[in-house]
């Protein structure tokens, strides 16, 4: 099983420096999912072999062009290929009317598309499936803005395979263990289900803020989450400017990830301003040590 971060643009605003504006995909288990939809966001998706076709759900944080722009692009393509099942776009208000004057001069879409409106003004449950939920949590920027929380749904435990072949056990008894039953045998043996069965592995979870300032009414909903990516858009060189535009430097990120007791941070949306990105670790690492620089093209193993 898998759930990793895949970032295919982690720029401020415009591309630069061969750096594309906020586009990522979690990969939960064997479900995908997109987070903002940058401009070139499908051209990110090619050349980073992220299977598009399996996408069924999108999350936008926000309507600044930098986060949408690469959206309708994205949804003619599904047209063109054919594209049959259902696509599903959370986002804050305004979106589907944005979406619509662009898509309406090419027809109807070969596929349901459906717009699902997000409040950005409490945190809400927004998608669940077997697997994962997904909690929208607001967001402080110029525009209304979320963040989303993924969290992995709680696993059954596992089953100590030699314990199988001893007991010969079935498969409703193997289900049954999983689940947290003891089991009786033909023979009447009771078998306890702490000797059947290993704790499953940790859960999950991931957290995308962006754009924001950096603000700690985020805490009670991203506290101990194993993977963290924050705006980071500016250094404290750029301050004032992280001030006026409501973005955070690199230290306001890393202080609220110590403060949220989160597994690491991952850097981004950074601001044309930068060439190089080492200045951020410089920045924020000495405050929270696993800290690393959003890459595009880097797989984050949650």
């Amino acid at each position: 099983m898998s759930f990793s971060l895949t970032i295919l643009g982690v720029n401020a605003a415009t591309p630069a420096f061969g750096r594309f504006p906020t586009s990522q995909v979690l990969q939960a288990h064997n479900h995908y999912f997109l987070l903002d939809c940058g401009e070139g966001t499908q051209m990110r998706m090619s050349d980073f072999s992220i299977p598009r076709h399996k996408i069924q759900q999108i999350f936008i944080s926000h309507l600044h062009g930098d986060h949408v722009f690469g959206l309708p692009g994205l949804l003619f393509s599904y047209d063109l290929n054919g594209r049959q099942t259902p696509l599903h776009i959370y986002a804050p208000h305004g979106l589907e009317a944005m979406v619509a004057a662009q898509l309406r001069p090419g027809g109807s879409l070969s596929y349901p598309l459906h717009f699902h409106v997000v409040d950005t003004q409490s945190s809400n449950l927004v998608f669940e499936n077997e697997t994962v939920t997904v909690q929208a949590i607001p967001l402080k920027h110029g525009i209304p803005t979320v963040g989303y929380v993924f969290r992995e749904k709680p696993r059954p435990l596992n089953i100590r395979s030699e314990k199988i072949a001893e007991h010969q056990l079935s498969i409703p008894q193997i289900k049954a263990a999983k689940s947290g039953e003891d089991v009786l045998l033909e023979n009447g043996i009771l078998l306890r289900n702490a000797e059947l069965t290993l704790p499953p592995a940790p859960l999950c979870s991931y957290a995308f803020l962006t754009d924001t300032m950096a603000d700690d009414s985020v805490l009670p909903y991203i506290e101990g989450v194993s993977l963290l990516y924050h705006d980071t858009t500016f250094c404290d060189d750029f301050a004032e400017n992280a001030a006026l535009t409501m973005h955070s430097t690199a230290r306001q990120a890393a202080e609220l990830a110590r403060k949220a007791g989160v597994g690491q941070l991952i850097c981004g949306h950074y601001s044309s301003r930068y060439r190089e990105l080492g200045v951020f670790l410089e920045e924020a690492k000495p405050i929270f040590e696993n800290t690393v620089l959003g890459e595009e093209g880097m797989r984050y193993s949650v």
